[in-house]
């Protein structure tokens, strides 16, 4: 994975630094000191690991049989759970949040998406027909599902192993080969995920990794390369777009969770602590950092005062720290340059007119902890619908708040958004909960829950957060093609 602090690419079985000896500083977003240095990629590594991949589909993984696979699959699971403490280490060091939420989602996800993907791919079903040819004869129609060939896997940094894995997973269930760019923040836990590979036995050239940075570098030459053949991303919008102009070229399919700026709707007849509950994990997850998380929560007016007041203490309650710490509530921003962007935005909201409920800085921490991206986590309230804070994504532990007074108006505002990834919906009230469900334009509704979900149903956005739909036999649409046999036997 790394000599002493250096984090290699992992190409073709073996970790290798950058042809011109190019590498990047690593930083712990805790306290801004150096965890090490990563290679940094350009069109020779990704040339590399792309004709790797391609020799691999060539090789025993293009004919291994779906049972072998499975197998090897399961073995990467039990691999990364034997070696838990490793990736927690890993993943807690790039990212920084508290080890009590990396040990219980990040890491048991990032093992178990490859066992979820084994099972669907031992038990996808395939359609036959039977016909009549114009000859009087009989014919057979079958289709069989096909790998992609080599895809592109590009990170983002809030959850590293856990989405890395969820198209990864289903990647590799389905014969295909991929060339996986983390993110420049984290990329710890896909190194260390070389080593789960070699271990196990699969086959080299079949998981690779480039390290760098975006425009102009890996990203781009990985994207833009001819000998891709289906690209997924996960990360902000404006990345997406780029990525589908370079896709263009070859015309390869793509598959995108992008950005969001999630509603959450609180009626006066919900239960009222699970609501808050509900919301408060919500806005202020993973320090605000989720793709799914609640940036604007509209509240009946009857309970609006009251639910201000009970968030705000939740917010305020929250302790931030070092990541080891059990009492540790809340963790920093992935780095200082997403600190400033989260900022700008508390400045914007007070610019606007907001009236700061809580938070809206940053919080005094211990010398040893200064020099880390640490902000408040923040409620506003007072600002129009056409402020940016409440018409951007802005990835941070913050929420605004406002009141309704109809369920047609918070299905309105809920909905007057380019965005439309997910939503949570508080009531009491089981035919208001269906009759909204229907009505709120997102890929996922939740009811009276949040970042709850079976992993065998679709998962993705409408308008633009995304394409496509990733979770059980729906990711087969995506790292599969379906091809029809047709044989005339009369």
């Amino acid at each position: 994975m790394a000599d002493g602090k250096d984090f290699l690419h992992f190409i073709d079985g073996r970790f290798v630094a950058s042809a011109g000896g190019g590498r990047f500083e690593n930083r712990s977003p805790v306290d801004g000191s150096l965890i090490g240095h990563v290679a940094e990629g350009g069109g020779a590594e990704v040339d590399a690991a792309v004709a790797a991949a391609r020799a691999a589909l060539r090789g025993p993984w293009g004919g291994m049989p779906v049972a072998r696979r499975v197998e090897l699959l399961y073995a990467v699971a039990d691999e990364i759970n034997r070696r838990f403490d490793d990736f927690l280490a890993a993943e807690v060091a790039d990212t920084g949040k508290p080890v009590s939420l990396a040990s219980h989602i990040d890491i048991p996800r990032g093992a178990a998406n490859f066992k979820i993907f084994a099972d669907v791919i031992k038990n996808v079903p395939a359609e036959t027909f039977e016909m009549a040819t114009p000859d009087g004869g009989q014919a057979l129609n079958y289709s069989i599902r096909v790998p992609r060939g080599v895809v592109a896997v590009v990170c983002p940094w809030n959850l590293p192993l856990l989405l890395m894995t969820w198209k990864v997973g289903p990647a590799l269930a389905c014969g295909n080969a991929v060339v996986v760019k983390p993110s420049e923040e984290t990329p710890g836990t896909a190194t260390l995920l070389g080593e789960v590979m070699n271990k196990v036995g699969i086959p080299k050239g079949v998981y690779n990794v480039v390290h760098g940075f975006g425009p102009g570098a890996a990203g781009e030459f990985l994207t833009a390369h001819p000998g891709v053949n289906a690209i997924t991303f996960t990360g902000e919008t404006r990345t997406g777009t780029a990525i589908m102009k370079a896709a263009a070229g070859g015309v390869r399919p793509v598959s995108f969770e992008l950005g969001g700026k999630n509603a959450g709707i609180v009626f006066a007849d919900a239960d009222f602590e699970a609501a808050v509950d509900g919301i408060s994990r919500a806005a202020f997850a993973n320090c605000g950092q989720v793709c799914l998380g609640t940036e604007r929560v509209y509240v009946e007016r009857p309970i609006f005062e009251k639910f201000v007041g009970a968030l705000k203490a939740r917010a305020e309650g929250m302790r931030p720290g070092l990541p080891q710490d059990q009492a540790t509530g809340i963790g920093p921003l992935i780095s200082q340059e997403h600190r400033a962007k989260v900022l700008s935005y508390y400045e914007q909201a007070r610019a606007d007119g907001a009236t700061v409920v809580t938070g809206g800085g940053v919080p005094q921490m211990p010398p040893a902890l200064t020099g880390g991206s640490w902000v408040q986590p923040t409620i506003w309230t007072g600002l129009p619908e056409s402020s940016a804070v409440i018409r951007e994504e802005i990835f941070g532990p913050c929420c605004h708040i406002a009141p309704f007074d109809s369920e047609d108006e918070a299905v309105q505002r809920a909905n007057d958004t380019p965005y439309g990834l997910c939503t949570t919906v508080w009531t009491s009230n089981l035919s208001r909960a269906h009759r909204i469900a229907g009505r709120i334009e997102v890929g996922l509704c939740w009811i009276n829950s949040w970042f709850l979900r079976d992993l065998r149903t679709p998962f993705g956005g409408s308008k633009q957060s995304g394409i496509g739909r990733e979770g059980g036999v729906h990711s087969l649409e995506f790292y599969t093609e379906l091809r029809n046999v047709c044989v005339k036997y009369a």
